[in-house]
């Protein structure tokens, strides 16, 4: 996008509606890791185990989301350069090395929800083998990351956006079909667990909630949308990145939560829903043929378009800490691999979802302070650092994240 060079008075002038669209689009990429199969499995297993007992986690996580997304957008627009950019010049070589480690393992582990997600579907809707269903979703991610090389960003967000208004029909209707009870629903907005189980769940739901790699991702989709924003321009694009952000990240979370109201309305005590494939067959059961249909349909969706997005966030990781170029299509090649090893050796698919998602929970904190901190320095931000009030609130959920997943360990060791 060319750089837009109006004088500052023309700053707080009113957006042309077709300006501001053109602005939008980042956020909804960065949204569909909000809805990746990862999510999917954590979201139904938490409902139907426990009903509405845990909605409150959803709630609390795609709050902390918003804020956490549009402070990597904002950190791009400000300075223009990526998150993993600003790390690898602040750090030494070790220290870098390190942290490039553990964003990887974040990178492989989302990768494995996202594969493991779409074989499922395939497996759901056609048949085919697990194995051969991975295959087909790595092919399918590359295709949509060659339509990303071939056709540009606007293209791939374009796609992107168009698979993440598939999920929501698949999984939303659901809801329509099969209403929670309101009172329940209600009590579940209260902050409370039920044993060890359900830390882990919460934290499986946080860390497929608000996902590291869609940190480190959105602050260069950001980049590659807006291209170089002139200071004049810089309150303009904040102000549509709020707007894509908000609107992102709200669909997301009504996904997200739909999934859980869905499970506990209609799955709740059935035999076998703390597993994708039972989930489907029960709500085939419970709600018909259609209900079926959607729920594997969404189910696919999420997967094809995560996988192709989460490839995407690593490469970015390594180019920035690293400034190692790696192929998007070879690096999709490469992290297929661990996905179809477990697919091949039989290993529980809605398990590996669920622990996948704990290990992206245990990730959030390294990409979210480093961020909250890099934001809040005048000296990179300028007029734009973090407030107190955005200090305090990020505070408040690095603490949440640190405080569940040290309540997880103890639960785990002494449990």
């Amino acid at each position: 996008m060319t750089t837009d060079a109006r004088p500052a008075e023309q700053e707080n002038t009113r957006t042309p509606r077709s300006g501001l669209l053109r602005l939008l689009g980042p956020a909804f990429v960065a949204a569909v890791a909000y809805v990746d199969p990862g999510n999917v499995a954590a979201n139904l297993t938490a409902g139907a185990r426990y009903g509405y007992l845990l909605l409150w986690v959803l709630v609390a996580a795609n709050a902390m989301a918003v804020l956490v997304q549009y402070l990597s957008a904002k950190l791009s627009v400000v300075s223009g350069r990526t998150l993993p950019e600003l790390l690898r010049d602040r750090l030494r070589t070790p220290a870098r090395l390190a942290y490039w480690g553990q964003a990887e393992l974040v990178a492989v582990a989302t990768d494995l929800a996202e594969v493991i997600g779409g074989a499922v579907a395939l497996n759901l809707l056609f048949g085919t083998p697990l194995f051969t269903g991975g295959v087909i979703t790595g092919a399918a991610s590359m295709l949509l990351l060659a339509l990303h090389n071939r056709a540009g960003v606007r293209w791939f967000e374009a796609a992107v956006v168009a698979l993440l208004l598939v999920v929501v029909a698949g999984f939303v209707s659901g809801v329509v079909l099969a209403p929670p009870d309101p009172a329940e629903a209600a009590a579940g907005l209260v902050p409370r667990f039920a044993g060890a189980d359900t830390v882990l769940l919460a934290a499986s739901m946080l860390g497929a909630t608000v996902m590291p790699h869609a940190i480190y991702l959105h602050s260069a989709m950001a980049r590659d949308h807006h291209g170089a924003v002139h200071a004049d321009r810089t309150r303009r694009v904040l102000r549509a990145t709020r707007l894509d952000v908000a609107g992102a990240l709200v669909l997301a979370g009504l996904v997200n939560i739909s999934m859980l109201l869905l499970a506990a309305s209609a799955l709740r005590g059935v035999a076998g829903t703390d597993t994708l494939e039972g989930a489907h067959a029960a709500v085939l059961g419970t709600l018909g043929t259609g209900a079926g249909l959607l729920f594997a349909i969404g189910l696919l969706a999420s997967g094809l378009a995560s996988t192709s997005v989460g490839a995407y966030a690593g490469a970015v990781i390594m180019q920035g800490l690293l400034r190692v170029d790696v192929p998007l299509l070879v690096r999709r090649a490469v992290t297929l691999v661990p996905a179809l090893v477990c697919l091949g050796v039989g290993v529980d698919p809605t398990r590996a979802l669920v622990v996948s998602q704990v290990v992206l929970s245990f990730g959030i904190p390294f990409a979210l302070v480093p961020l909250v901190r890099l934001t809040s320095d005048r000296a990179l931000m300028g007029e734009h650092a973090n407030r107190t009030g955005t200090r305090l609130a990020a505070a408040v959920a690095v603490t949440l994240v640190v405080a569940l997943n040290a309540c997880l360990l103890y639960l785990t060791f002494t449990g």
